[in-house]
């Protein structure tokens, strides 16, 4: 196991084949929060999004927030209450999509994603991070800033675009090379599973 540190948007695509299923990594620069309402928007209703995807990294997050009030152009200002982290498997559709149509290079939330993110994160060269459920508040305090909110009338479920420091630590769930640590564990789980069986 490796340790790295990455900085998000990713310029360099080959930054991400160095990451390797079980390192450890802690992210610096911006990432974008979104869910499954702006998602469905995107790729369902073909509405491209206001701020650019490529080389992003994702956080699948609906966050709690308070209004401040509004900018010169009527946008709303926020500020961070707690940003914590949703389940990613009901997710796992937009995977394909976001990597070839967008460059999108790592995603990241709540419980691991299912076998079939795994060719198309292979395929496009994406990660998908773990993240420890319920550690929002610390979450909450690497977030330094919210920095722009777009598509306000889907709150919380916006576009939301972070910047951070040293956030995580996260581990690589799946890598670019089509190792997952999810699909690992369930397979020997049937591998003991079967020994069991046959003792019986």
């Amino acid at each position: 196991m490796a340790t790295h540190e990455v900085t998000f948007p990713i310029q360099d695509p080959g930054e991400i084949l160095k990451l390797r299923a079980g390192d450890e990594v802690v992210v610096q620069g911006h990432i974008i929060g979104i869910r499954d309402r702006t998602q469905v928007r995107i790729f369902d209703q073909g509405v491209e999004p206001p701020m650019d995807f490529k080389g992003a990294f994702l956080l699948h997050t609906a966050p709690g927030v308070r209004k401040l009030g509004t900018d010169s152009q009527g946008r709303g200002r926020y500020e961070k209450v707690c940003i914590g982290t949703t389940t990613s498997a009901r997710m796992v559709r937009f995977t394909e999509p976001l990597g070839e149509q967008y460059g999108v290079r790592a995603i990241c939330g709540k419980g691991g994603f299912p076998d079939e993110a795994i060719e198309p994160m292979r395929k496009h060269g994406m990660v998908y991070f773990a993240i420890v459920g319920g550690a929002a508040a610390l979450e909450t305090t690497q977030i330094e800033e919210i920095e722009e909110v777009a598509w306000e009338e889907l709150m919380p479920e916006c576009l939301w675009k972070f910047r951070v420091r040293d956030f995580g630590p996260l581990t690589v769930g799946i890598d670019a090379h089509g190792r997952s640590l999810y699909k690992e564990v369930q397979d020997n789980a049937q591998e003991k599973l079967k020994e069991l069986y046959a003792r019986l």
